[in-house]
């Protein structure tokens, strides 16, 4: 299994700048690596919204993988790593505390 040396919170926000400011989606520039990589930090608030999102898989997602590490690892991507199996649960929408980066 690849792993990425990149946190997934910085991944995510250098997509989003990357759709902004590449000709190849929404943007206007043909090369954008440059301005993604002085950017991509004024997305951090949009990735943690998507990674907040994916905190509870839907079904399909449930059906094939074990629900718990699964919210395990988005709550470790997210900052708040979730150790305790006595809290183990389907988790909703809401905010995560603690997050900062």
């Amino acid at each position: 299994m690849d792993i990425s040396h990149v946190a997934a919170v910085e991944r995510v926000a250098r997509v989003l700048a990357g759709q902004r400011l590449s000709i190849n989606a929404e943007g206007t520039l043909e090369s954008a690596s440059q301005q993604v990589d002085a950017s991509w930090r004024e997305h951090i608030d949009d990735a943690l919204a998507v990674l907040r999102t994916l905190r509870a898989p839907d079904g399909d997602m449930a059906a094939v993988g074990d629900v718990v590490i699964w919210q395990r690892m988005i709550a470790a991507a997210l900052g708040t790593p979730h150790d305790d199996p006595e809290q183990d649960e389907v988790l909703g929408t809401g905010d995560v505390p603690g997050m900062q980066y």
